[in-house]
């Protein structure tokens, strides 16, 4: 057999199973997003459909197979099961999956896991309520404080400048932006988020989170409210755009950086 092959085997392995283990958690996320925003349990009863409220047997709960052997619908009451659910555990995987190519079995791996789960969760359950629950984002300031000690891509000082930076820049915004159009704009979940944000990704994290979800704000946002016939003051969810904001700097963020010191400063 190639040598190339046979040396290749065990990443090819690692890989699948970090894709199978985040479609594990997605599976787990899904009833998260579901339960916490009405005040359920998020353990206690087991999985059920909503709809007919029968209890999904465990083969039925195999993430992405079973929506597929089941053909989109309820094994019990044949209601329709929505999309989202398998979007959220292949989601889960591809999560899994890119951070497990980034950095291998190292310590960080966890740490940004579970910082991309919290923004995968805070993501749908603002869409779905257009708010972000504090004990998710409050959760996660206190839980990127900590592991700051834990991780060497920051230090704990970094950590503390991003939930400074991340909280106070966007408190000021909607500060102001309330102030002069004596009304919301940006939510205090919002605020909470970006807070978050910074304390697992530090100062650097903000800035191009705040860049770049406000790039992608205006690109997507835009157009779906010109198509809707909404006007500019509409209320849309900024959630989902931090969220994304966040990931792209954990993947491409530091050689946005690099990109733009050399080539754009000539520093």
């Amino acid at each position: 057999m190639n040598q190339t092959i046979v040396a290749s085997m065990p990443l090819i392995g690692g890989q699948v199973a970090a894709f199978i283990i985040g479609c594990v958690f997605g599976s787990f996320y899904n009833v998260v997003i579901h339960r916490l925003p009405s005040g359920q349990s998020i353990v206690y009863p087991g999985s059920m459909c909503p709809c007919c409220g029968s209890a999904i047997a465990s083969y039925d709960n195999i993430p992405l197979l079973s929506y597929l052997l089941l053909g989109g619908k309820c094994r019990a009451c044949k209601t329709r099961i929505s999309f989202r659910y398998p979007l959220v555990e292949a989601l889960g995987g591809l999560l899994a999956l890119f951070l497990f190519r980034r950095y291998g079995l190292h310590p960080q791996l966890p740490i940004e896991f579970v910082f991309c789960s919290l923004l995968l969760i805070i993501t749908m359950i603002d869409f779905d309520t257009m708010e972000i629950p504090d004990v998710l984002s409050l959760s996660g300031i206190a839980l990127g404080f900590g592991l700051s000690f834990l991780t060497p891509r920051m230090t704990w000082l970094q950590s503390l400048a991003g939930i400074a930076l991340g909280g106070g820049t966007f408190y000021l915004i909607a500060l102001l932006y309330s102030l002069l159009r004596h009304k919301e704009g940006l939510g205090g979940g919002d605020v909470k988020l970006l807070a978050m944000i910074g304390a697992f990704l530090g100062w650097k994290g903000v800035l191009f989170t705040i860049f770049s979800s406000s790039v992608c704000g205006i690109l997507i946002a835009i157009p779906l409210m010109w198509r809707a016939g909404k006007d500019l003051g509409s209320h849309l969810p900024f959630g989902p755009f931090l969220a994304l904001g966040a990931v792209a700097y954990i993947f491409w963020g530091e050689l946005f950086y690099h990109w733009y010191f050399s080539t754009l400063l000539g520093a």
